[in-house]
């Protein structure tokens, strides 16, 4: 028989404690896999959902109007940050206007 002082006794109130701390453990567990899986599955989301028609004829259009917004992109890119305009450090001074 061990001593009174050795003997781990837990009261119904520290148990109950316990098993509400794992519940909550539990519960969280389950909402971080559960958004890590959404997020997995979102970022591949174009294999299940297609991108371009499968016709030929529209997805050819589709993808000649997405090239030419990526082309675009990069001239409104210039004209947004002011890159079209003539640089005024030049030593040769130019009008930048209509001649």
């Amino acid at each position: 028989m061990l001593p009174n002082e050795l003997v781990w006794s837990y009261s119904s109130a520290t148990i109950q404690l316990v098993h509400l701390f794992l519940a909550k453990v539990y519960i969280m567990r389950r909402i971080v896999i559960t958004a890590l899986l959404g997020l997995a599955l979102s970022s591949s989301v174009g294999c299940f959902i297609p991108a371009y028609d499968a016709d030929p004829a529209v997805r050819a259009r589709q993808l000649i109007y997405t090239s030419e917004d990526l082309r675009n992109l990069r001239e409104e890119w210039h004209r947004f940050w002011f890159l079209d305009q003539p640089d005024h450090m030049n030593p040769i001074r130019t009008h930048g206007g209509i001649l």
